[in-house]
């Protein structure tokens, strides 16, 4: 029986659990590069390559993390060495308080009278030969006071409202309300003849913004003031571009006269400068009335072109007063006392009114308004005719005609309850409406005086205290214009310029009709209207229009007078309702309007 060697067994089993024994990482390592320091034939080099296979996923995760940290530290460090700071001062600027220099405040100003304004139109005598002392004519082409554009009016909104009867704007809505009927307003017919007139002055036109006529400067006046009584600006859709044209045509007609060497020339009085108005020809209505318009324009639409060109020829009528108030011709004084031409005054009266209520003030204006109320009272004033042309020394000479003149100038300037104003109303009471002599004894411009007397016996019939007497005048007359007008409106239908057949087109591509009015006499600014044969005998030179037979004629001033005698309902507030007098009150009403402006409201 063999023996068994206990020693030997154990070694060999250590020898095999040996083999199953995990040596450890760093003991493989140290394995894995001895043997691969062996032959390549050799179990241990063959065992290290397969150990070397089984590091290389660990290596991996250890040596390349420890690369890319490494690179970036050499970039940082790189980087590094090129920093800069940066100091930033921040300075505080330190600001000194500007005194403000103590501006005086300025003492409050005594706001103007308040009296009504009203446009006319006077046409009895213009017969330039009445004036004495007429001055020699300048010598050189005139020069503009001031040629610039009245476009502004299309932007600026007045401050001071022109109102009407009961202190409203002039607007459609208000024109509603006072043509809708009633005895002692206007109706659709009024409205509409009164439309058509604005449309054939429209139509007539002048390619310069003038108005044809003999005086373009009257014509072109009474035009704005009808524009403008309707409430018609540069701004009205229908009627603005005419508008604008028309004033400009005013503004840029005012000028200084001057000789052929450039030296001012002395007015008929001997002051200079000589402040004249192209297309105010003969006696110079033209520049009374068209001073009129300039100032009503500048009060509606606060244009300070307006206002400048106003102010020149204000100052004019203002030096050119007589001694005893009135005033006459070329506003020329003429003699020492007087004659003081009723007529001629009272558009320079109604002018200074305009340009009172408008917030244009001249130096001098509340002496001319006192002067001129005295010489009306005084010189001017009669029993039997109410107010007379020249004049008189017992107060009871002269005719029927220009009452209404002396009349009006007092209401609009405050005196409408003075007892000449009632005797001039009784003078009147049985006047009608007419384009014929019949009522106007002794007169030549029926339609000039009906003009006037309707605005008076509107003023005293419509006045808040009015006497009965009064306004059961005012309505018999109204009842009368209100028939006869829109009766008597004659139809435009041939273009005076072409003689072909005249087609007015309105802002919205409709075709509307139009017409004039013409009074029976020769004061009337006509535009004549001739037959073809007519036309091209005047052409070939075989005629002149002299000897030509007008077809019809059309009367400008007749047309504006007429047209604004129909808008009386809307277009002044009574001045007796108001106490025209003293418009300080009605000054001092401000009102804010939703756009936050403050603005003044004064009636007129």
């Amino acid at each position: 029986m063999d023996t068994i060697d206990e020693d030997q067994i154990k070694e060999q089993l250590a020898e095999e659990m040996a083999k199953y024994e995990d040596e450890g990482y760093f003991k493989r390592l140290v394995k894995m590069f001895a043997g691969l320091g062996k032959p390549r034939s050799t179990p241990e080099y063959k065992e290290a390559l397969t150990e070397l296979q089984r590091q290389i996923a660990p290596l991996c995760a250890i040596l390349l993390p420890t690369m890319l940290v490494g690179i970036l530290f050499v970039v940082t460090a790189i980087s590094g060495d090129g920093k800069r700071e940066l100091k930033v001062e921040i300075a505080e600027a330190q600001q000194e308080e500007e005194k403000l220099e103590e501006v005086e405040t300025p003492p409050d100003t005594e706001p103007p009278p308040d009296t009504d304004i009203d446009v006319q139109v006077d046409t009895p005598t213009m017969d330039p030969t009445e004036v004495s002392n007429e001055p020699p004519a300048p010598t050189a082409e005139p020069q503009s006071v001031k040629v610039a554009s009245v476009d502004a009016m299309l932007n600026i909104k007045s401050p001071v409202t022109m109102k009407s009867v009961m202190g409203t704007e002039r607007n459609a809505g208000v024109r509603g309300v006072y043509t809708a009927g009633g005895a002692q307003y206007g109706d659709a017919a009024t409205e509409a003849a009164v439309l058509k007139a604005l449309r054939w002055l429209k139509y007539v036109q002048n390619p310069d913004g003038s108005m044809p006529g003999s005086d373009p400067a009257a014509a072109t006046g009474l035009a704005v003031l009808s524009y403008l009584a309707h409430g018609e600006t540069p701004g009205s859709k229908e009627f603005g571009p005419t508008v604008q044209k028309a004033l400009d045509y005013l503004v840029n007609s005012v000028y200084i006269v001057k000789d052929k060497d450039g030296k001012e020339v002395k007015d008929p009085n001997g002051k200079t400068p000589y402040i004249k108005m192209r297309g105010a020809t003969g006696s110079e209505y033209g520049f009374l009335i068209g001073t009129y318009a300039l100032c009503e324009a500048y009060g509606m639409t606060k244009n300070p072109n307006a206002r400048e060109a106003a102010e020149k020829t204000l100052g004019r009528i203002i030096s050119g007063q007589t001694a005893t108030g009135g005033w006459n011709y070329n506003m020329a004084r003429v003699t020492k006392d007087g004659p003081d031409d009723i007529s001629f005054g009272g558009w320079a009266m109604q002018a200074i009114k305009a340009a009172k209520m408008s917030g244009i003030h001249i130096p001098g204006m509340e002496e001319c308004i006192k002067k001129a109320i005295k010489c009306l009272k005084t010189r001017n004033y009669s029993k039997k005719a109410g107010f007379v042309y020249r004049a008189t020394t017992n107060h009871n000479g002269g005719s029927g005609g220009l009452g209404g003149v002396g009349c009006l100038c007092m209401q609009l300037l405050g005196y409408g309850k003075e007892p000449e104003v009632q005797n001039a109303l009784t003078v009147m009471k049985d006047w009608l409406p007419t384009f014929d002599r019949k009522h106007m004894s002794g007169g030549e411009s029926s339609q000039y005086y009906s003009y006037y007397a309707s605005q008076c016996k509107y003023q005293a019939g419509m006045c808040k205290d009015a006497l009965p007497a009064n306004f059961t005048l005012w309505k018999k007359w109204n009842a009368e214009q209100k028939a006869f007008y829109p009766k008597k409106i004659i139809a435009y239908k041939v273009d005076h310029r072409t003689g072909k057949p005249a087609v007015y087109t309105d802002n919205k591509g409709k075709e509307q009709p139009m017409g004039f009015w013409l009074n029976n006499d020769v004061h009337s600014m006509r535009i004549n209207v001739y037959s073809d044969a007519d036309r091209k005998a005047v052409a070939d030179k075989k005629k002149t229009w002299e000897q030509c037979t007008p077809v019809q004629s059309c009367g400008v001033m007749d047309t504006c007078l007429a047209a604004l005698q129909l808008m009386v309902y809307y277009r002044y507030l009574p001045t007796t309702s108001l106490k025209a007098a003293e418009v300080e009150a009605d000054v001092e009403a401000l009102s804010k309007d939703k756009s936050g402006e403050v603005s003044v409201s004064i009636d007129i």
